[in-house]
């Protein structure tokens, strides 16, 4: 079989993924207020990759000061931060593991008491307090996101991911019912995609055909519907020199949420896409072992896996010996997710997962 967790993957840049398991980017809060990399992150993140992850992707890390979503967040946009990159980068990279870091900006979601002043979005938004950008500032916005990938390639990373997902910055652009812009980044879809494509376009410029590209999309929330989701992934695809998409689903398994779409499943539907040379991943709740297969049998190239990376730092390896495998029961101790290589702050994080952390 073709997409099996074990095979090796080949990225139409010359990138090979020893296999088919890629870390989730996932919040940790575990780094320094400046953006600078935390001894705490490096370790949960290289124990990752030790453990068998053949793609270890960071947090979301922000291209520009005012765009920190979380406490602790690892930063890219500061030349102070390129020392702990390097050193983040070098040791995936000995551990056998694509080093890719997950570039973004939390626009409206960036807490105004964590930046300091108030959050910038697309257009003005007084539920979060947000004042739109200037035309004058999209553009510098979009220079960053470009300047953060040679940063990164500069530090020895194999590859950037663009976060268009979550509601964040780039979904902020993308969404109808937010972005209210009435210049070239606002109105038709076309003009809504603009800064994502520009963002893509100028990295692969800047990096060159080599440098590992890929783009996060989320096909609900947040005003994204799906057919434009769609519309978007297959421009990026057919039109840009896009390595892989990761496409995120809150649940691989569930139904879209439109009515008018719910003859398939969400996974269904974006498998529908024509990728060509486009790898691609999907993320939300592959759990265990049986997951994964499902997950890959669909014709998925490779899972990005988030809970159970945070439950067993080998949970590749894990899967691979064992295509049954469940990972430990939740709620765990504290004592448990320590001797996984999360931090206090991290663990303290998780405990805002329902029934993760024992009380």
């Amino acid at each position: 079989m073709k997409n099996t967790p074990q095979t090796p993957l080949h990225f139409k840049c010359g990138a090979v993924m020893n296999n088919r398991y890629m870390l989730a980017p996932m919040t940790n809060t575990q780094s320094h207020e400046d953006g600078t990399l935390s001894n705490e992150e490096f370790h949960w993140l290289t124990m990752r990759a030790k453990g068998g992850f053949g793609l270890t992707m960071t947090c979301a890390s922000h291209v520009q000061a005012n765009g920190k979503g979380f406490p602790g967040q690892l930063g890219i946009f500061s030349e102070a931060q390129i020392e702990g990159h390097k050193k983040l980068a070098s040791t995936i990279k000995d551990h056998d593991s694509l080093a890719v870091v997950q570039l973004h900006h939390a626009g409206m979601r960036s807490p105004q008491e964590l930046i300091g002043e108030q959050p910038v979005c697309p257009s003005e938004i007084k539920k979060h307090n947000a004042r739109a950008l200037s035309l004058k500032e999209v553009y510098a916005l979009r220079d960053d996101f470009i300047l953060a990938a040679e940063r990164a390639q500069r530090c020895g990373y194999d590859g950037v991911e663009v976060h268009g997902a979550h509601g964040y910055i780039l979904t902020q652009f993308l969404s109808s019912e937010i972005n209210k812009r009435a210049d070239a980044y606002g109105g038709t879809l076309e003009n809504r995609t603009r800064l994502l494509v520009e963002i893509v376009d100028g990295i692969r410029k800047t990096c060159g055909p080599k440098f590992l590209l890929g783009v996060r999309l989320s096909p609900e929330r947040f005003g994204m519907e799906l057919q434009e989701v769609k519309i978007i992934a297959q421009q990026l695809i057919d039109h840009h020199d896009i390595d892989f998409l990761d496409i995120s689903l809150w649940d691989v398994f569930k139904q879209p949420e439109g009515q008018s779409t719910q003859s398939k499943s969400l996974l269904q539907h974006v498998a529908e896409l024509n990728f060509k040379h486009v790898k691609w991943t999907v993320a939300g709740k592959i759990n265990n072992g049986k997951d994964v297969h499902n997950v890959l049998n669909a014709g998925v190239d490779f899972v990005s896996i988030g809970r159970s990376a945070i439950l067993h730092h080998d949970f590749p390896k894990q899967v691979m010996s064992n295509p049954d495998f469940e990972p430990i029961a939740t709620p765990v101790s504290e004592a448990y997710l320590h001797k996984e290589g999360l931090s206090p702050d991290f663990v303290t994080y998780m405990k805002r997962w329902d029934g993760f952390v024992k009380d």
